[in-house]
């Protein structure tokens, strides 16, 4: 109860307190607290949200979505139309690089 008291006045830190009265750990001290109902004590975590923020995030992470399959999509078009080329190129004895030269004439 002394530890909680000293802890609770604010002029130590848990540190300090853990490391004065020889606690091994801080877990120790928060372990006192919660038994001893000084939850005031306890460090909290506030997560502050505007009503819109989850709406938001849902809404980004289905676009990111989104694009990832427009990418995907796009570049199986790309690499579909590469081997069509290469096939035709192929089949009319030519190279890659001479069909593109024949098409782009035409």
């Amino acid at each position: 109860m002394e530890v909680l008291s000293k802890y609770e006045e604010g002029k130590m830190t848990q540190r300090e307190i853990c490391s004065q009265y020889g606690i091994k750990g801080g877990a120790t001290l928060n372990l006192w607290i919660r038994k001893y109902g000084k939850y005031n004590l306890l460090s909290r975590v506030v997560r502050v949200e505007k009503p819109d923020e989850k709406s938001r995030l849902k809404s980004l992470e289905e676009e990111n979505k989104k694009l990832k399959q427009a990418l995907a999509d796009a570049y199986l078009r790309k690499i579909t139309a590469e081997s069509t080329l290469e096939v035709a190129a192929e089949m009319m004895g030519l190279t890659v690089e001479e069909l593109k030269k024949k098409l782009g004439e035409k």
